[in-house]
């Protein structure tokens, strides 16, 4: 049976929303937000610095703890020199009793020669810069005074270069194990911003999937979902009408502009673009939340609705639709556009949900032959083959 829109009631139509446009006022400069990657290289600049820091302490404490054992060595060739000439001095002072007297102290005289001759081939091949045995003390006709004066000398300078040493390689070894700290304070910053890129790539690249997800179910001038969208939404109500107890009936709406295609021709494609914008407002708020408004063609519209209890729902909205096409069309002044809408239900008398879409569309053209500018519902006398 077909319906004459001339028999519609009247609908409330709300007016499509309009873009606001507000007055600001002057930009203000940029500023610099450093992001996760500036942190990043700052950080690894950080890093680099603080290892060659830590490799310079290193190199300087191991040269304090050389500089600190070779004064070790110096002060122990000084103590057995020191040895040696207490050695010669108890020799000088005893009374000489026999031959052998004199040799005894020969012998002590040599290896205290000895012993200073060793002595200053350390001092003087120290490789920091260091006082010098004169070469008159190691003479065997040096004076004794002079060069126990030198002994002490050699003694003191040495034993305070090695308490130095020992005192730099203290503080430089704190150094190392501060900057070993920060370092690894560092690495775990570092560490976290990495982990803070990483989140924040997979933010990107989900946001971006869900993008392209949505462009990929959705019509780009409209806003509507498409076709894809539709069938896998019928898809989906089809079988929960199924699980549903009692089990439920759906249908769908199918949509299509009758004289759309001469506002193209007189008026352009900017305007029918504007018409289609306007329309498919109007189609998704005069619907309620749970009825899918889809644009499965160029001005061809679908309308799932997931759930009705009448006949009588069914053909309120589609003199909703109707009315809300009018209204659009009075609104621009058109005077040309109207619709013609096929009414198909599962799972009577369509009892293949898959064959809804194609059972609504034929029921729109008996519309179309029929008049237009009306609805039609799916019978079992006019339902397509097969379906």
């Amino acid at each position: 049976m077909t319906a004459d829109a001339s028999n519609k009631t009247s609908t409330p139509i709300h007016e499509p929303r309009r873009p606001r446009y507000v007055t600001r006022g002057p930009v203000p400069a940029m500023r610099f937000r450093p992001g996760p990657a500036t942190v990043a290289v700052a950080s690894m600049l950080c890093l680099l610095l603080g290892l060659l820091y830590l490799a310079i302490q290193i190199r300087t404490v191991f040269s304090d703890q050389l500089k600190q054992e070779y004064a070790s060595l110096v002060l122990d060739a000084a103590a057995r020199a020191e040895s040696a000439r207490e050695q010669l001095g108890v020799w000088q002072h005893m009374p000489e009793r026999s031959a052998t007297h004199a040799q005894d102290y020969q012998r002590a005289h040599a290896e205290f020669t000895q012993r200073l001759a060793s002595l200053a081939a350390l001092v003087n091949a120290s490789p920091a810069p260091a006082p010098h045995f004169a070469p008159a003390t190691l003479t065997p006709a040096a004076n004794l005074a002079d060069t126990d004066a030198m002994l002490a000398d050699v003694s003191t300078y040495w034993r305070a270069q090695r308490d130095a040493d020992s005192a730099d390689v203290r503080v430089r070894i704190t150094h190392v194990a501060r900057t070993l700290i920060a370092l690894a304070a560092l690495l775990f910053c570092m560490l976290l911003t990495a982990l803070g890129m990483y989140a924040k790539r997979n933010r990107q690249l989900a946001g971006q999937s869900q993008e392209f997800e949505h462009a990929s179910l959705h019509d780009s001038l409209t806003g509507l979902p498409n076709r894809r969208k539709l069938l896998a939404a019928l898809r989906e109500a089809a079988a929960s009408a199924r699980a549903a107890t009692p089990a439920r009936s759906i249908a769908v709406l199918y949509v299509d502009l009758d004289g759309f295609k001469q506002v193209n021709d007189s008026l352009g494609h900017h305007a029918g673009d504007e018409f289609l914008i306007a329309v498919s407002i109007c189609f998704r708020e005069s619907m309620r939340e749970a009825e899918l408004v889809a644009r499965i063609g160029g001005d061809e519209f679908a309308v799932l609705v997931s759930a009705y209890a009448t006949h009588a729902q069914l053909a309120d909205i589609a003199r909703r639709l109707i009315a809300c096409v009018v209204h659009t069309d009075e609104r621009m002044g058109l005077g040309l556009v109207r619709a013609s809408i096929g009414i198909a239900c599962f799972p009577e008398p369509v009892d293949d949900y898959r064959r809804l879409v194609a059972a609504a569309d034929d029921a729109m053209y008996q519309v179309k032959r029929s008049g237009k500018n009306g609805y039609a519902f799916v019978t079992p006398a006019t339902r397509p083959a097969g379906s």
